[in-house]
């Protein structure tokens, strides 16, 4: 639902928190290096290029529950 395409708005999810990274010039249309906007990142981001710190600098927008 929030996938970034079309319009709608891209969350991801990291740590058990849910980010708005609509806005970031790093996910284009949902899409950022092979990663897709709806997905928990938590698991991707330890091999990431880059530290945690990338993702305080989005918008917190909810928690993950996981059903």
């Amino acid at each position: 639902m929030f996938n970034g395409k079309d319009g709608t708005p891209a969350y991801v999810a990291y740590k058990g928190k849910v980010y708005d990274v609509t806005d970031s010039s790093q996910w284009i249309e949902g899409d950022h290096i092979g990663h897709a906007a709806g997905e928990d990142l938590t698991e991707p981001m330890e091999i990431a290029p880059h530290g945690e710190d990338v993702m305080e600098r989005m918008k917190l927008v909810g928690v993950l529950v996981k059903f």
